[in-house]
């Protein structure tokens, strides 16, 4: 059964369990580095059972020992999102090792900057293939185990590019904007079998994508921080707020949003 706000009784102790993810399974694609990693981490310090997930099979036993050196029970099932046998066999393997699955972290995502008209098809299936693609196979596998069980949470990684026009990001944006719809469609079409469907859209965040862009002191970078009203770019742990919001049961009636978290970016 989903769990809903009015569950919880008032008071601090009722608080703390209505904004909890103690011993939810949360399964998290892309989580071998950068934001997904932080989030497991973040997931796990507070009692959930985690699953990680990448195609990169050294960086994830490495981040599957690191995790269970901080005492949270994990475990690390190697996928490639863009593979629809490799998604079934990540929330199959999950539900197998833990019994189910109550929250699904679509998050595994690349991006190739280049201008518009420069990029090739490889180039434009190996973004569309994982970024969109794979977040559709991982959120299917994840709802039709969440049919069964009674219900679950499934957060989309969107983007602020989902909606802006930002240079040398055109199919990264492209992606990102199917990611939204996704989003939507799917929480319209659940919201009544207690799936809640939702995506946090970050804006610029430091060590988003650890060793995909070395080099963020770049002209557009600097144009980006000075139309941020906050002047800066957002750091992964203030990213987990609105990921654990909508993993716990605080977020009960909330589904079908793309929360912003971007220093205002998309506002301004």
């Amino acid at each position: 059964m989903s769990d809903t706000a009015h569950n919880y009784a008032t008071g601090a102790e009722g608080y703390q369990e209505l904004f909890g993810v103690d011993g939810k399974v949360v399964c998290i694609s892309g989580s071998s580095r950068g934001l997904g990693k932080s989030l497991a981490a973040c997931f796990g310090r507070l009692g959930a059972k985690i699953v990680l997930s990448s195609h990169n099979v050294e960086e994830l036993t490495e981040a599957e020992a690191e995790l269970a050196g901080q005492g949270i029970d994990v475990t690390a099932i190697r996928a490639n999102v863009r593979s629809h046998d490799d998604c079934k066999a990540l929330i199959g393997g999950t539900v197998d090792r833990f019994g189910q699955i109550d929250v699904m972290v679509c998050n595994a995502g690349i991006d190739i900057i280049k201008p518009a008209q420069s990029y090739e098809e490889p180039e434009w299936d190996e973004v569309v293939d994982t970024n969109l693609r794979g977040y559709y196979y991982c959120a299917k596998f994840a709802a039709q185990a969440m049919l069964e069980q009674g219900g679950g949470s499934i957060i989309m990684t969107s983007s602020i590019a989902s909606s802006l026009g930002i240079p040398g990001l055109a199919v990264y944006a492209a992606s990102k904007g199917g990611v939204n719809q996704l989003t939507r469609t799917m929480a319209v079409e659940w919201a009544d079998k207690g799936i809640r469907v939702n995506a946090v859209a970050p804006g610029f965040i430091n060590n988003f994508m650890d060793g995909v862009h070395p080099n963020l002191d770049t002209p557009y970078q600097r144009r980006a921080m000075e139309l941020t009203p906050m002047r800066r770019r957002g750091d992964l742990s203030e990213y987990f707020g609105p990921y654990i919001f909508l993993a716990s049961p605080a977020a009960s009636f909330v589904t079908g949003e793309i929360l912003y978290v971007d220093g205002g970016y998309a506002a301004s």
